[in-house]
């Protein structure tokens, strides 16, 4: 089973589109690794900024519709390659939401008012993160208080996450 963990990275903002999560500027680049260093550089978030931000992090929370604008596999592939497993948000754009199951990596959408609590509990403190993902849950903590969210998720998108992706998932099915 897969179970993912790290530190957490909050970005306080609906609608961060996919020019945002990884410039179109660099889409002509033909390795991952060359879009390392691009991740979020052109979002505009107060006191945001990536070089110092992002290293160490393995989760997002953000808000609604995150990764909405162009379909393009590149921004889920900028997240994996900074170690990026999972998004938490109220919401994703559709396409952009089955790239990251697809890749291996989770998008997992909570009602607003979780969302609201986990920004109130622990967004500006060190939070670390751990997913149950047998159980369907994750444990968020900082400052010796934690929080137990539940969340859903299809059984496909579970066998992707399982398999490493939907290459590893096609090898081992068909």
């Amino acid at each position: 089973m897969t179970d993912f963990s790290g530190k957490v990275l909050f970005l306080d903002r609906s609608d961060i589109n996919t020019d945002e999560i990884i410039p179109a500027r660099y889409l002509t680049e033909i390795t991952k690794e060359a879009l390392k260093p691009h991740l979020l550089e052109d979002l505009d978030l107060d006191g945001f900024d990536p070089a110092r931000d992002i290293p160490g992090k393995s989760v997002i929370v953000t808000r609604a519709n995150f990764g909405c604008g162009s379909s393009r596999e590149h921004a889920p592939w900028a997240l994996e390659v900074n170690g990026i497993q999972i998004v938490i948000a109220e919401s994703f754009a559709r396409i952009f939401r089955q790239n990251m199951f697809n890749c291996g990596m989770m998008a997992v959408e909570l009602e607003k008012p979780a969302i609201d609590k986990l920004f109130a509990d622990f967004s500006g403190k060190e939070a670390f993160f751990e997913t149950d993902l047998a159980n369907s849950r994750f444990i968020i903590s900082a400052d010796g208080q934690s929080a137990e969210f539940g969340f859903s998720i299809s059984d496909f998108d579970r066998s992707l996450i399982e398999a490493g992706g939907w290459v590893e998932y096609a090898d081992a099915h068909y």
